[in-house]
């Protein structure tokens, strides 16, 4: 009697666990607006939500998923490719709401509120690349959605440190502003700059490591940012598999154009490219210093293979 008395009183007392808003269909992971909502009053900084629902039945809601990075990995690529799937529903604009302090002291309304409209069975994807390096983005990912499935695309470290300074470089072109020479940034006092912040964000194991305090391995899938580049079809099946979508896109969706020397989407026989600022030429290193560059990275390269266990085809 008294065996029974208390676990009368333990299912009483046990708190109601309500399940993340999934991105994934399927009964283990329920993806009813009920639970969109739970979520919502559960997680808010404000606790006076608002939904904005369409005439046609669509309404803004949290993403599923979030491509958290890496900064000059391919994200927009990535994010393009993947909106080619009718069940994806894609924030146009980085939206920064975990990494900007100002963004999250407004709540997950102001979050919700930048979110496009989607429908009960599709996924809502936002990508920020800055989240992937930023200390506190995982934990706050985290209490919003622990169920959350997280798209990382990462690129050879040290092409991502040249593409890295190539974007700052043209940004100050085009506002006629001078600039240093990336060997300015990559060598300090006759040695290689591990300081420069480009370095930091292409050691990925030490921000890796991070994000695993909070998510399980199986709850973020890695793209080869290479390979997406060189034959993305392979690349997007894998994204697809891992968001447990349907397979809608297929290799015709996809061709090379060779005045811009990289592969474009095409979509119900529409074609569209990246802006033209994806793609652009590196600047020329002295082979010496991009020799130091790849020794440097090799041995956070291996910390973070066996992190992850997988490898790349990396210097």
């Amino acid at each position: 009697m008294a065996a029974f008395l208390l676990g009368a009183v333990l299912l009483i007392v046990q708190p109601h666990i309500v399940p993340s808003r999934p991105a994934v269909n399927s009964k283990a992971e329920t993806s009813s607006q009920s639970v969109q909502r739970e979520l919502l009053k559960k997680t808010s900084q404000k606790n006076d939500f608002k939904e904005n629902i369409h005439s046609n039945g669509s309404r803004q809601q949290l993403p599923q998923t979030i491509i958290i990075g890496v900064r000059k990995g391919g994200t927009r690529a990535l994010l393009e490719m993947l909106s080619l799937h009718p069940d994806i529903a894609a924030a146009e604009s980085e939206v920064h709401f975990f990494d900007w302090e100002d963004h999250y002291r407004n709540g997950l309304q102001w979050y919700i509120n930048q979110m496009p409209f989607s429908y009960p069975h599709q996924i809502t994807v936002e990508k920020t690349p800055a989240y992937f390096t930023s200390p506190k983005v995982p934990e706050r990912v985290y209490n919003m959605n622990q169920s959350m499935r997280l798209l990382l695309i990462l690129r050879d470290p040290s092409e991502r440190v040249l593409s890295d300074y190539t974007q700052v470089f043209y940004n100050h072109m085009q506002k006629h502003k001078p600039y240093p020479s990336i060997e300015q940034f990559l060598i300090k006092d006759g040695e290689l700059n591990v300081d420069y912040k480009a370095i930091n964000r292409s050691l990925y194991y030490i921000h890796m490591q991070n994000w695993l305090k909070y998510f399980r391995l199986d709850r973020i899938h890695i793209v080869d940012g290479d390979k997406l580049i060189k034959d993305p079809f392979p690349e997007i099946e894998k994204v697809e598999r891992f968001l447990k979508l349907s397979p809608q896109i297929n290799a015709s969706n996809f061709y090379f154009n060779k005045t811009k020397g990289f592969y474009c989407l095409r979509d119900s026989g529409r074609e569209r490219c990246l802006h033209e600022s994806k793609g652009r030429a590196h600047p020329q290193v002295d082979t010496r210093l991009l020799e130091k560059l790849h020794e440097y990275f090799h041995e956070p390269n291996k910390k973070f293979f066996e992190l992850v266990g997988r490898t790349f085809d990396w210097h």
